[in-house]
Order: C-alpha cells, then sequence, then structure tokens
C-alpha cells in the first residue's frame, strides 16, 4: 500500500483519492511487472489495494471501489507433488513402530522428558496427527478444533468443522483408530498430572507435549511437527499438512474413489475445488492409456 501511494503521489501528484479510477490502478500493475515481480506478487499487490478501497468505500470516503473493475492475474496452476502410497505407508509404519515402542518404554521407565519439544516428545500423538490428516482428509485447523468427544466410535467417523462451522463427518478408518486409541491413555496421564483431569473426556483432542495453558495444540504446531517428521523420515522438505490432505483425495482418486464421495469428505462447496485438489499420476495416464487406446494394444 505504501508503494501504490508512494507511486499515486509521483505520478500524479497531490490527488484527491476520490479521483483515483481502475486504469491508475491498472497502470501501477504494469509498473510493478517492470519491475520483475512475478504474477503471484502482483495479484496481491492489488489484492491489498482492492481491499483498501473496500474500506474506504465502506467509510464514505469513496463512492464505489475502482479495484473491483480490475482482473486479477490468472496464475499458473501447478500440480502440487503429493508423497506416493508407498511412501507414506513407510512413514506411517515407522511412526506406529515408534510409538509401540515408546508405550513399552513408558511401562518400564515412566514418563520421558518433554523438553525435547514438541516434535520429539510425544510420538503416539504424533502418529494421531499423521493419520488423521492423512485418514481423514482433514484440514489442519480441523483437527486443531477436534475434542476428544468428536470421535464417533460407534459410527466410525470423526465430527469436523469446516469453513464456516459446516459441521461434517468423516469416516474414520482402522489405522486411525488403533492411533487414537493408543494414545488417549497418554494424553489422560498428562492431562492428570497437569492438573486438568476435567479436560479428560471433553477437552481438546490433541494437547501441547506439557499440558500446560490453553495446552490446545495450534495450527503452527502441528506445522512444525509434519515437517519435522516428514524430512527426519525421508519425505520432501516442502511437506506440510496440506500436503497430506491432498494426498488423502490424490490416492483415493487412484485407487477407483468417486469424485463426489471425496468431494464430501473433503467437505468442498464445488466439485472444481476437489478436482483441483486431486490428480492423476504418470502411472496412472499410462495405465488408462495402455487400457483403452488401440493403438496401445
Amino acid at each position: 500500500m505504501r508503494g501504490f501511494a508512494e507511486w499515486l503521489a509521483k505520478e500524479l501528484g497531490e490527488v484527491d483519492i476520490k479521483a483515483v479510477e481502475h486504469t491508475h490502478i491498472r497502470a501501477y500493475m504494469a509498473v510493478l511487472y517492470d519491475r520483475g515481480l512475478t504474477k503471484a506478487s502482483v495479484a496481491r499487490a492489488l489484492a491489498a489495494v482492492r481491499s483498501w478501497f473496500k474500506w474506504l468505500a465502506k467509510a464514505g470516503m469513496v463512492e464505489s471501489n475502482p479495484a473491483a473493475l480490475v482482473s486479477t492475474p490468472k496464475l499458473p496452476k501447478h500440480l502440487p507433488r503429493v508423497p506416493s502410497v508407498e511412501e507414506l505407508a513407510r512413514v506411517l509404519d515407522g511412526m506406529a513402530a515408534t510409538s509401540h515402542s515408546s508405550a513399552m518404554k513408558l511401562r518400564m521407565n515412566g514418563a520421558p522428558n518433554d523438553e525435547a519439544g514438541e516434535s520429539a516428545a510425544w510420538p503416539e500423538r504424533d502418529r494421531v496427527i499423521f493419520e488423521l490428516l492423512y485418514g481423514c482428509g482433514i484440514r489442519n485447523s480441523e483437527l486443531c478444533g477436534m475434542d476428544v468427544e468428536s470421535i464417533r466410535w460407534s459410527d466410525d467417523a470423526v465430527r469436523v468443522f469446516g469453513k464456516g462451522r459446516k459441521e461434517r463427518l468423516v469416516p474414520l478408518g482402522d489405522a486411525a483408530a488403533e492411533a487414537v486409541r493408543a494414545y488417549l491413555p497418554r494424553r489422560e496421564a498428562k492431562l492428570v498430572a497437569a492438573g486438568k483431569g476435567k479436560l479428560v473426556h471433553d477437552g481438546p483432542l490433541l494437547v501441547n507435549a506439557t499440558a500446560r495453558g490453553a495446552c490446545r495444540l495450534t495450527t503452527r504446531s502441528v506445522g512444525r511437527i509434519v515437517k519435522a517428521i516428514a524430512m527426519g523420515r525421508g519425505l520432501a522438505a516442502d511437506v506440510h499438512p496440506h500436503t497430506l490432505r491432498h494426498a488423502f483425495g490424490t490416492h483415493m482418486l487412484e485407487e477407483g474413489a468417486d469424485l463426489r464421495a471425496i468431494q464430501e469428505m473433503l467437505g468442498h462447496e464445488r466439485l472444481s475445488t476437489t478436482q483441483r485438489y486431486t490428480q492423476l499420476t504418470v502411472g496412472q495416464v499410462q495405465r488408462v492409456y495402455d487400457e483403452t487406446h488401440p493403438r496401445a494394444r
């Protein structure tokens, strides 16, 4: 916004903000392109200008928002890389083994030292994070917002609140259910030790390693945990919680799941959104071609 204001002052002198038109904003975008900014950066600058004029219009300082007449630059669509089924299976199997080993050490030696940080202190909880993000395809915010009572054991499902607080039920797979059951006793012990026994049955599902403060695990902590474990177990450095959600949709599509069923589980309002979250792998495209094209036989 400061850059836009400086450009206006330089080009137009002392100008009344009411005199700014959409042509001025387009001219400023051209200047940004000349400076070498990418389309994404120019789109971000436009979003700031558009938001500012929207506020000015609400405050009665301008009659309308001239930036609303300026189209957002069409951004290139990149297919995000998702880990393969085999890669995630290896990671999750390794986490399950670590979780079982931790449980045995706990029974023999007592509670471990939690000073190692969120990403190393609690393998049972970290396994739950991966199993629910990948096994249920939920968002990071939906995961952190879950309470213990969000697990619907009788329905083999989890209840989550998506964007706009829209509620939906997502199937809970056997592996995720096993991970949650292994985690709950450790969670209860930590809460009781921290004097928060009242949260055992109706508090947040994911709590921080010390169970202090608000104790609900934050989305930022989940992001750090996912990234640390992914890198430590051989996945790409750019893996984050949303990568696991994307892998959920992609792998289900690969296995023949109906796109509308995936849409329902992901909580998308429009099918077009689900189509952006899912992608056909090169191997699947090649297989379809080999099986269906007359000249490939």
